[in-house]
């Protein structure tokens, strides 16, 4: 059964138990975590594109660089139900696939040659598998998990332990496994990309996964952070976690001008953009001299006339943003730690009811994030 959890609320996770390990074709397992079988959920086609089958499977070897994981929770984004419809259109296919990005666990297994982790370590799987530092590779950009690479939604995964980065202790399993792609693509387009200042206006679209965690973030550094939604005991909400202001885009369809108003007249010096295509021109009207945004998602759809002018006049930067790597991923948990960040999860669901998670993120009926315990 679904529960309701506050990102306020105190879950840690539990005391490393000391166990003893055996040495087995060399690999370190854990004694206790032996199972032969594990369950997995999988893509199988069906006439709306895709369904979730769970499947019974036996337990992986691990090679000489893999780390086994016991995967304790899951998250959904956007990009998850996009997939299960099928409406990216020239996707590969996914049949026999494994959903999901975004996850974290423990390990329970390591190969001969890891170095990073030991058994027992709290892990959090990268977006990217192979996208480690720097600017990515068309490699790297192919190998994002519950997509081309195997996703989280399996009580076990095994990955090469270049795919995986330390989970800030003060969060449980839940919290940390909400980070993967909303949080980093959130903090690569305010920090890294936007190089976002103390006092600076943040605009953030929607209540979704990547303007929750941009609002914690800004509200975090000292930033002003405002935003928007077609609801408003969302907005409420927003308010209660630290928005200076915030517009309603359903009843006032000239909601830049109301955010504008909030700003002083100054305008938005930073902005996650998830709207795109209906979005982006409203932004750029509102954006403050020398402003950022972070072209981040298209929900209203992709492809628009780019008021070029308006961008070299204001001498505006805007940056395409697509997650980010490894050491993105490492750089925002630091910032998580020292300012003790918890995300805001608005429900859970057992591993038995991922479809139900999906219907609820499908409906739209939510703020923050959504989450399947293992």
């Amino acid at each position: 059964m679904a529960r309701q959890y506050s990102y306020r609320s105190s879950v840690f996770a539990p005391a490393r138990l000391v166990i003893t390990v055996l040495l087995v074709m060399g690999w370190t397992s854990a004694c206790a975590q032996e199972t032969d079988t594990f369950r997995q959920y999988q893509f199988e086609p069906s006439p709306d594109g895709y369904q979730l089958v769970m499947k019974t499977l036996p337990r992986p070897s691990v090679g000489p660089d893999d780390v086994l994981v016991r995967v304790r929770a899951t998250s959904l984004n956007r990009r998850d139900v996009n997939m299960l419809r099928r409406d990216y259109g020239d996707d590969p296919d996914y049949a026999g696939g494994v959903p999901l990005s975004d996850g974290a666990g423990e390990v329970i297994a390591v190969g001969a040659n890891v170095s990073r982790f030991e058994v027992g370590d709290r892990v959090a799987g990268i977006f990217f598998e192979q996208w480690i530092n720097g600017a990515p590779s068309e490699e790297a950009l192919l190998s994002d998990r519950g997509g081309n690479t195997g996703g989280m939604l399996s009580e076990i995964i095994v990955t090469h332990e270049d795919g995986l980065v330390a989970i800030p202790e003060h969060l449980s399993y839940e919290e940390a496994a909400t980070l993967p792609c909303a949080a980093v693509t959130a903090w690569v387009g305010l920090f890294k990309r936007g190089r976002i200042e103390p006092g600076q206006y943040v605009l953030l679209e929607g209540t979704g996964g990547v303007s929750v965690f941009g609002l914690i973030f800004a509200n975090a550094l000292g930033a002003k952070p405002i935003m928007t939604s077609s609801r408003d005991d969302k907005l409420a909400r927003a308010v209660q976690m630290g928005a200076i202001g915030t517009a309603n885009y359903r009843s006032n369809p000239d909601w830049q001008l109301e955010v504008k108003d909030i700003s002083g007249g100054h305008g938005v010096d930073q902005v996650l953009d998830v709207g795109g295509r209906d979005t982006l021109s409203k932004a750029l009207e509102i954006l403050a001299y020398g402003g950022h945004i972070a072209l981040i998602g298209g929900l209203s759809g992709y492809g628009s006339v780019v008021p070029t002018d308006a961008i070299m006049w204001i001498n505006a930067t805007v940056s395409g943003i697509y997650v980010g790597s490894r050491e993105d991923f490492e750089a925002m948990n630091a910032f998580i730690s020292e300012h003790e960040i918890r995300p805001l999860i608005d429900r859970v669901f057992d591993f038995e009811e991922a479809s139900a998670a999906y219907e609820f993120m499908e409906s739209g009926n939510f703020m923050g994030k959504i989450v399947i315990r293992l």
